[in-house]
């Protein structure tokens, strides 16, 4: 696969001695979305900002493009469009000229033709001639997106797009990732809402602390450190479990109505069709039967949990 972006244990320690990035390696595949999954402080936006040329690297080298981000900062820049969490817009301007002015700070000539096709993209079209200063959080912060795809970059950083947003917005934002990607853009972002990797990313990194814990496709992370659940709902409630049953690890729900039964999908067997057998034998009769797959923000309490230990 090739590669837009190659960061090779990369550091950045503030003057105060703190340690935002402590030896982060990362390869950003051409055409992907990554997402980058981590609490607050766990160097998401740092990890950013020094890709993007904005923090200096105490450490290690990043390159865009083939183009490395200290000493040829203006070539690896032109092919970065970086939309951050803060919303810093021009209040009074309009919304075109905003986007335009932008695509202009990188040495494009002026092209209305491509600024209105993102525009409409955005559905900011109708809001063209509208100052940034009458509009709502949501599309200004879609504005944002489109000074960021302005110069037409190849790699995209979505800093907390979906930040402050509500659900309906949350998604046409995915919307437009998603046909980003389509048009060949490459596209990292950083983001608390674990369902938005889980529906449009193709690869998850999980960073805690400064260290990359992991990054790793969507489908097999999940797949790999994924659990299922076992629900067997009974006929009669328990306040116990019988010692036949010790051994499953079984945890009584539902005010004892139930019993949850856990599971590793990577092992040879799962062990369901002896532990009904043993249900059976121990007098239990059960009136339901349901499984459940361990979610990616499971997956991703986890390894936080594992990291910081």
């Amino acid at each position: 696969m090739e590669t837009i972006a190659d960061i090779r244990d990369l550091r950045k320690t503030y003057a105060g001695g703190f340690e935002a990035l402590k030896g982060v390696t990362l390869a950003i595949e051409t055409g992907e979305i990554l997402a980058l999954l981590g609490p607050n402080g766990a160097g998401k936006t740092t990890l950013i900002s020094t890709i993007c040329g904005i923090t200096s690297p105490s450490g290690g080298s990043v390159t865009v493009g083939g183009h490395d981000v200290v000493s040829g900062y203006r070539d690896a820049r032109r092919l970065i469009g970086l939309v951050p969490q803060e919303i810093h817009l021009e209040p009074f301007s309009k919304v075109k000229d905003t986007v335009a002015f932008t695509r202009g700070l990188f040495g494009k000539p002026r092209d209305d033709g491509l600024i209105e096709r993102i525009l409409r993209q955005l559905s900011l079209w109708d809001k063209r001639d509208a100052r940034v200063v009458e509009l709502s959080g949501g599309m200004k912060r879609r504005v944002l997106i489109a000074k960021a795809l302005s110069h037409e970059p190849a790699l995209l950083f979505l800093d907390e797009p979906t930040a402050g947003v509500d659900v309906e917005l949350r998604k046409d934002m995915w919307a437009i990732v998603d046909g980003l990607k389509a048009q060949g853009t490459t596209i990292v972002l950083t983001t608390h809402y674990i369902e938005e990797a889980e529906a449009i990313a193709d690869r998850v990194g999980v960073i805690n602390g400064g260290q990359l814990l992991l990054v790793e496709e969507k489908a097999a992370l999940m797949k790999r450190l994924g659990q299922k659940c076992l629900q067997i709902d009974l006929l009669d409630p328990v306040t116990a479990i019988p010692e036949v049953l010790a051994g499953y690890g079984l945890e009584i729900v539902g005010n004892g109505h139930a019993l949850r039964y856990t599971y590793d999908t990577r092992g040879e067997g799962t062990g369901i069709t002896r532990l009904l057998a043993d249900l059976s034998a121990a007098g239990m009769s059960l009136r339901d039967i349901q499984t459940e797959q361990s979610s990616l923000e499971d997956i991703f309490v986890g390894l936080v949990r594992e990291g910081a230990a």
